[in-house]
C-alpha cells in the first residue's frame, strides 16, 4: 500500500499498514490508524478502564504501546517488505501528565534522521481535553535498525 493507497482508500475505510496485519497487541489496544506515510503515522486509542494502572490513570506501559506502535509503523513501508523489517535498537519516553480514563489518545510518529540501517524517530503521545483540545502526555524518542527479515 503506497501513501496514494492510503489516501484514495474507499470512504470510511481506514488506512492500513502492513504491520498490523499479525499484530494482536494493536487489536487488543482498539489502534485506529488515522495516517500513514513514508516515514510517519497517526493513531488513536481510547484509554479504557482495564488500561489504568492502581491509581486509577493511564498505565505507563499501555502509552508506551501505543507510541511503540506508531514508531513501528513510521520506521516501515506501510506496504511491508519481503526483504527487510525496521525494529527498535532502542528508545526513551517521558511521561508528562497522565492518561485520563476514557479519553482518546493520539501518537503522531515522525522521522528525524535515517543514515543507512540506523533511524531516529520522534513520536508525541496527546490526549484529548474535554474543551475539544488536546494535551500532552508523553515524549517517545524511538532508534531503530533495519534488519533482514527471517
Amino acid at each position: 500500500m503506497t501513501e496514494t493507497d492510503v489516501a484514495s482508500a474507499t470512504a470510511g475505510a481506514a488506512p492500513r499498514h502492513a504491520v498490523l496485519a499479525n499484530d494482536n497487541t494493536a487489536e487488543w489496544l482498539g489502534i485506529e490508524v488515522q495516517h500513514v506515510a513514508d516515514g510517519e503515522a497517526t493513531i488513536t486509542m481510547t484509554l479504557r478502564p482495564e488500561m489504568l494502572n492502581g491509581f486509577g490513570i493511564g498505565h505507563g506501559g499501555m502509552i508506551f504501546a501505543l507510541g511503540d506502535t506508531a514508531f513501528a509503523m513510521a520506521c516501515n513501508p506501510p506496504e511491508g517488505s519481503d526483504e527487510t523489517i525496521t525494529v527498535a535498537s532502542g528508545v526513551d519516553i517521558n511521561f508528562i501528565r497522565p492518561g485520563i480514563p476514557g479519553r482518546i489518545l493520539t501518537a503522531e510518529a515522525t522521522r528525524r534522521q535515517q543514515s543507512g540501517r540506523s533511524g531516529i524517530y520522534d513520536i508525541q503521545i496527546r490526549q484529548s481535553t474535554p474543551d475539544g483540545g488536546e494535551e500532552i502526555v508523553a515524549e517517545f524518542r524511538g532508534r531503530s535498525r533495519t534488519v533482514p527479515k527471517r
